[in-house]
């Protein structure tokens, strides 16, 4: 289909007055329109040097020195502070390290550790990502208690005195759908609850408001839309009046009150460091380091504001270089509803998304008919989101 000149014109006012524009001169991009940031973030031009640095001098030169010297022993409780601010948390309540599996099964099972005696039940978000759900089942296994998947919305009538604790997703990862997080945080805590949110598709995305909020515990992933890089370590949050009574299933030396002192017995830190575990695995975690510097002077709420004017504007460009009824849109369209992806339902969208990559349009495919496109506002422009929907509007009319 031809380009509308009206909308490539629009496309172009719009990067002008972007705010944000000028941030993607702080990642390695090309061509490619990339738009799945909600499944790898892009890589940001200040991590290579800084990786090269840790390896040759810190890890090559100082060797174990670097612990002390290279700050290596604090990164956890460090780069935690880093990450505070961009889910709307004081610092010290944020620990990195570890995968968000690991960090989700610490969480559920201290939820249910400091809930009152003779709740019985779990609730967990019945659309989970599956690795949630099969981490609250091994969870509800080992402490006793019993498993039950609830659709988010029908969570506050689901609540009970029975709720020991619920896991949930801040947005759907597959439709893009956002939660209510005040309003199902206060419904938990209602019924006498704690709440474990899981912000993968959030975090670095739009405003989370943790602590406004209320939020017991959170766990989230930093190679979304922090830009961490593959396998970066994921974090934990702990709400500062809950640090005390957090009891990890899995305590560690470096969780340990005196670490170095290598006692038999285990006496827990004080603060979020309880949430640690094992040897900090440093390479990833100053690679996560240096990329979270992308986000010095960005408000996130300059980002949200971006994200949903870029989503809108895919939207308008896809029903307009897509015949009636080709595909649908399952993300909600208001903007309280909405995260920062637009998942569009099609009969062939695994074919039609190995097209759209090999016409450098990257977004993905989910299982078994949704073409899935991520918006990361800090470097996709509105020129790049009319280009992806001419480009699938080209490929769905052969």
């Amino acid at each position: 289909m031809s380009e509308r000149p009206e909308l490539a014109l629009r496309a172009k006012e719009l990067d002008a007055a972007d705010e944000l524009a000028p941030l993607r001169e702080r990642f390695v991009l090309d061509d490619v329109v990339y738009l799945d940031g909600n499944s790898l973030g892009a890589l940001p031009v200040s991590v290579p040097d800084r990786v090269a640095d840790v390896v040759r001098r810190q890890w090559g030169e100082r060797r174990i020195r670097s612990w002390e010297d290279g700050g290596w022993w604090t990164a956890p409780e460090r780069i935690g502070d880093r990450i505070a601010p961009l889910v709307g948390a004081a610092p010290g309540q944020i620990v990195v390290g570890d995968s968000t599996s690991v960090n989700v099964f610490k969480a559920v099972v201290a939820a249910v550790r400091m809930a009152d005696a003779g709740r019985d039940e779990i609730l967990v978000d019945a659309t989970t990502f599956p690795t949630d759900g099969y981490i609250a089942e091994s969870a509800a296994r080992m402490t006793g208690r019993t498993l039950r998947p609830v659709p988010p919305a029908e969570l506050p009538a689901a609540l009970s005195d029975r709720t020991a604790a619920v896991l949930l997703n801040h947005v759907d990862y597959r439709s893009g759908r956002l939660h209510d997080l005040p309003g199902l945080t206060a419904a938990v805590h209602a019924a006498g609850a704690l709440a474990v949110w899981d912000l993968c598709h959030s975090a670095g995305a739009l405003p989370v408001g943790l602590d406004e909020h209320g939020v017991d515990l959170a766990v989230g992933c930093t190679y979304k839309y922090l830009n961490g890089g593959p396998g970066s370590p994921a974090f934990l949050y702990v709400r500062r009046e809950l640090q005390d009574r957090f009891d990890s299933p899995l305590p560690g030396w470096t969780s340990h009150a005196e670490p170095f002192a290598m006692s038999a017995s285990f006496a827990p830190a004080p603060g979020a460091v309880r949430g640690r575990v094992g040897t900090p695995d440093i390479l990833s975690m100053l690679a996560l380091e240096a990329a979270l510097e992308v986000w010095d002077g960005v408000r996130v709420d300059a980002v949200r504001a971006k994200s949903l004017a870029l989503t809108d504007f895919f939207l308008e460009c896809v029903d307009a270089y897509t015949e009636p009824g080709r595909v649908e849109c399952v993300t909600p369209g208001p903007h309280a509803e909405r995260g920062s992806q637009i998942a569009l339902r099609c009969p062939d969208a695994g074919e039609v998304m190995k097209r759209l990559i090999d016409r450098g349009v990257v977004g993905d495919f989910r299982h078994p008919d949704v073409l899935r496109f991520g918006f990361t506002p800090l470097y996709v422009g509105f020129a790049d989101t009319e280009r992806a929907a001419r480009v699938l509007g080209e490929l769905l009319a052969r």
